[in-house]
Order: structure tokens, then sequence, then C-alpha cells
């Protein structure tokens, strides 16, 4: 399972070039007038860990595979998006899929960079593009509730459905987010509810982008925005989209120096997929052979043959057992020999819970 990630905020926040040194490409405009961006932006890069590159060099395998996130930039939302204004609206619908969104918050005062509001507020902007999110999620409730409301005619389970479909829709539109809405209806109306993909039901993190005087300490703006996040139990990542941006096709060894000089201990792109496995409840674990060393993602909390899943469905269906060697172990033997020799590789059962870093090798049989 891939993470993607939404790249949502108003125009010129600095989304596009965060977009590119994500990415490590240019694949968006990044310009200082309103709207450079005109069509959705869509790559795939790899999950930085330093884990699989250790196990690589102990293995020495024909082909190392990381695991990946998928970044989607959109336009900048206004206000007014949900009903036509600006472009955002045009691709609001493409970050319904996303598992999380990652909201950029200008947190710089520049006067020479445009503000579509003619001032630096970060709580304010988020306060607009939370708007846009109810708005347009009111507007697909009512349609699902008015499809319910005809199905609910003679039948119990719709009629019930609608009744909650009814309820938040009055939510929304006494302005709340659908992630403070307990979703509590029949399987009809969960079905429903995971099909919308309501924007303002979703993961958000927030990136504070900053020039970079204030990479290594917070000012006015960042510390606000952290006071806010933290009500709503929300991750924060702080990053000069410009200096990320400038960077980008420099060696890491390079980077990481630079970063180093500006006492950032890892990249932009580190700290959001972190935050992003952290908040949605990711983990990773591996797999190690001669043939490929491979990262794979799943949900904290998963079972063996759950995640015997994600390699191959038939892995899940014929699953016998797994045998598990700890990260930690394999990396200080340096085999999956000498780990089966010091009777550090343990065989586990379906309903065994994979742990971050397990090192796994499953047996199936379909």
């Amino acid at each position: 399972m891939a993470l993607s990630i939404g790249i949502v905020g108003l125009p010129n926040v600095g989304k596009s070039a965060l977009f590119n040194a994500l990415t490590r490409a240019q694949n968006g405009p990044s310009s200082n007038y309103l709207f450079s961006t005109t069509k959705p932006s869509m790559a795939t890069t790899p999950v930085p860990d330093s884990r699989i590159d250790t196990l690589s060099a102990l293995v020495k395998p024909r082909k190392t595979t990381r695991a990946t996130v998928d970044f989607i930039d959109i336009a900048g939302l206004v206000r007014g998006s949900s009903k036509g204004e600006g472009l955002g609206n045009q691709f609001l619908g493409t970050i319904r899929e996303c598992a999380a969104i990652l909201q950029v918050v200008r947190c710089f005062d520049d006067a020479n960079i445009i503000h579509i509001a003619g001032s630096v507020d970060p709580l304010r902007d988020i306060e607009t593009v939370e708007t846009e999110f109810i708005l347009a999620d009111i507007q697909s409730v009512e349609r699902r509730l008015e499809r319910l409301q005809r199905q609910a005619k003679g039948d119990k389970e719709a009629f019930a459905a609608a009744e909650s479909m009814a309820a938040l829709l009055q939510h929304l539109d006494s302005g709340q987010a659908a992630s403070v809405f307990t979703a509590q209806g029949n399987e009809m109306f969960q079905t429903a509810w995971n099909e919308l993909g309501l924007l303002s039901a979703k993961t958000v993190i927030y990136c504070a982008n900053v020039d970079e005087d204030h990479l290594a300490k917070d000012n006015e703006h960042v510390q606000a925005l952290r006071a806010f996040a933290a009500g709503r139990n929300a991750g924060v990542v702080t990053i000069c989209a410009r200096l990320e941006e400038e960077l980008h096709g420099l060696p890491e060894a390079e980077q990481a120096d630079m970063f180093a000089a500006y006492g950032i201990a890892e990249s932009g792109l580190a700290q959001i997929i972190r935050a992003g496995y952290h908040s949605l409840g990711l983990i990773s674990y591996f797999t190690a052979g001669e043939k490929e060393v491979r990262a794979w993602t799943i949900r904290r909390g998963w079972k063996a043959a759950q995640a015997a899943g994600v390699i191959h469905t038939d892995f899940e269906r014929g699953f016998i057992r797994v045998e598990i060697i700890a990260y930690e172990d394999y990396v200080r033997l340096g085999s999956e020999a000498a780990c089966r020799a010091a009777g550090l590789l343990r065989v586990e059962g379906r309903d065994y819970v994979m742990r971050d870093g397990d090192v796994a090798h499953f047996l199936f049989n379909v």
C-alpha cells in the first residue's frame, strides 16, 4: 500500500516549490504569481529509510525496492473555491482519494512575494481552506442524502442511513468539520461515508513554510501554528520550500551538509513522510533475499496474514506461517543464517501482530 498525500493551500504559499523539492523534479511550476498551478501535478517518490540501505548492504540483492509515497499538488484554494472561484475547486476531487492532506501555510514575511489576502496570517489561511473543504463536503453529502431518501421508501436500512446522513449534513452546515463528527450509523451509512471521501474528515499535517532565518528557531507565525495544531492533535513540520527546491539537484551528502548548516537534522521530505506515517498509524516491514530487499508499508496493528496480502493476495489466502527476524538482530549478526543459528528467527502464525522493522519471510500454499 502506497501512502498518498495531497498538497493544498492558498495560492502562492510555496506548494509547487515544495512539490518540486519533495519529488526531486521540476514537475510543478513555481512562480511569484497567483494560480501558477493550472492542473494537478502527481509524482511518486521513494521513502527515505536508512534501514533498507543497511539491509541491502548486508544482503547484496540484485534489486532494492523502497516503499513509495504519492504526492499530488493541486491549484491554490481561495474563498469561494467550492462554488467555482479560482481553480482549486476543479481539483478537489483529485485529493478525495488521498490518505492525508499536507496543508502548506505561509509563515514568513516578504513584501516582494504576493499574499492573496494582503498579509501573513497562518490561522486565517487555515480557516479559509477548511471552510472550502466543509462547503465542498456539504455538496457531496446533500447529493448522497437525496439518493438515500429515494431508497428509504420501504427500505429500513436506507431510512436509517438517511437519518445518519441528515445528521452529518446538519453537523457540516453548522460549520464543523467531518473529522469531529461521530460517524455512527448502520452498514449502509458507513459504506456511504467511506465512498464520499470527505475532505474535512481527512488527516491533516500542517507544513509551515518559513524563510532560511527561521528554520532552526520558530517565528511568531510558526508558534501560533504549533499552538493551533496541538489543539487539533495534528502534526506540524517546518520547512523552507525555496531552500529545499534549490538544493534538490545536489548530491545527498551535499544536501545533508547544507541542511546541517541551517540546523536541520533531516530534509523536508523525510519530515513530511515521517509525520504522515505517524499520523496515519503506518509502519514498514522488510523482505530480504538474494533477488530483492524490499520495504512494505502496512497499518500499525495489522496481523501477519494481512501484511502478507500486501505482497500478493495469494500470500494472505494461502498463509501458513511467517518467519520473523527483528531488524536490530539482523543488523547486529549480519545475516539470516546467523540469526537462525542464534535462535533469533521466530516462527509466528497468522495472528502475529507485525512490528515496525520486522524482516519477514512468508510461507504460503495456494
